[in-house]
């Protein structure tokens, strides 16, 4: 991976780490965890843990990353809902395994935890790797999913900017011993169960990244409200973000007068954040959040000039 682009995720988690202490100086504080531990399904060991009271909110972490990577957003969206962070296979406290990560078989892996922790029916929250993983769990069981907001996530491999695609074939184990003094490897080794398997970590999202997906079939059987949410400068190319909009029924025409025609699914694109920070914006939360909960926002043109 370029020096660049690995310095922009190191940073990017160096202010993860640092955020929730100004969080707390600012008198957001975290609530306790109420309950955690692990759930088995198809042979891995899925680390949960949950937070807050409420509509229940399943939150899935960016890849390399863990639950704890939402910390500086969980206090707001912990004191709206019932948040149940998962760490996805073979990060934070949830070990790898020997089957290779596929999105897919996460997606299936989170429907059985949801079932064993008593969940028939949650809101969906994925960033990246997780909105990958969210994705799936909504396309194999869209009767568990109420909405689904998708975080700088895409449908398929061409949805990268074409420089981004050789980054990505370079992730494995190689970079393990440079990243030792990094926030990222340091977050990891602090909650693993195993830190010795960083390196294989690294191979298996590597050997990931370089597989070839178009899941743009699959759009058709989101059948729950959608939100997808990018930085104004992410990763992901504007036309792609557009089309996934449009596979999703929105974007096609003019909404009308009084909304008549205004697509079901919501798309928002946050201004000045990347692919590495739109995950701790606290706009995300009040984007997110209204959408979650089903309201309209609209103000009506007759109803204000009529004040």
């Amino acid at each position: 991976m370029p020096t660049f682009t690995l310095s922009a995720i190191l940073m990017t988690l160096a202010a993860a780490i640092a955020l929730p202490a100004a969080a707390k100086a600012q008198g957001a504080e975290l609530p306790a965890i109420s309950r955690s531990g692990h759930v088995e399904a198809n042979g891995l060991r899925y680390y949960y843990e949950i937070r807050g009271e409420g509509e229940p909110l399943l939150l899935l972490h960016g890849g390399l990353g863990s639950i704890d990577m939402f910390r500086p957003i969980l206090p707001a969206l912990a004191a709206k809902r019932q948040v149940i962070g998962i760490d996805l296979q073979g990060h934070g406290r949830t070990r790898l395994g020997t089957r290779p990560i596929r999105l897919e078989a996460i997606g299936a892996d989170l429907a059985v935890v949801l079932a064993a922790l008593g969940y028939d029916k949650v809101d969906v929250l994925g960033y990246s790797f997780g909105g990958g993983a969210a994705f799936q769990l909504a396309v194999q069981h869209p009767d568990k999913v109420r909405r689904l907001v998708m975080v700088s996530a895409g449908y398929a491999q061409d949805g990268f900017y074409p420089e981004m695609l050789p980054m990505q074939t370079q992730v494995g184990a190689a970079m393990a011993e440079h990243m030792k003094d990094t926030p990222m490897y340091k977050s990891y080794v602090a909650v693993a169960p195993d830190p010795g398997e960083f390196p294989r970590l690294l191979d298996a999202m590597g050997e990931l990244m370089r597989q070839p997906y178009d899941f743009s079939a699959d759009v058709a059987k989101l059948t729950m409200p959608v939100m997808l949410v990018y930085g104004d400068s992410d990763m992901y190319r504007p036309e792609h973000i557009v089309k996934f909009y449009q596979l999703l029924g929105g974007g096609l025409r003019d909404a009308g007068w009084q909304r008549e025609h205004m697509a079901r699914n919501r798309l928002a694109i946050l201004p000045g954040r990347t692919h590495y920070d739109i995950f701790l914006a606290p706009e995300l939360v009040a984007t997110v959040l209204p959408f979650l909960d089903g309201a309209q926002q609209a103000a009506d043109w007759k109803g204000a000039a009529g004040k």
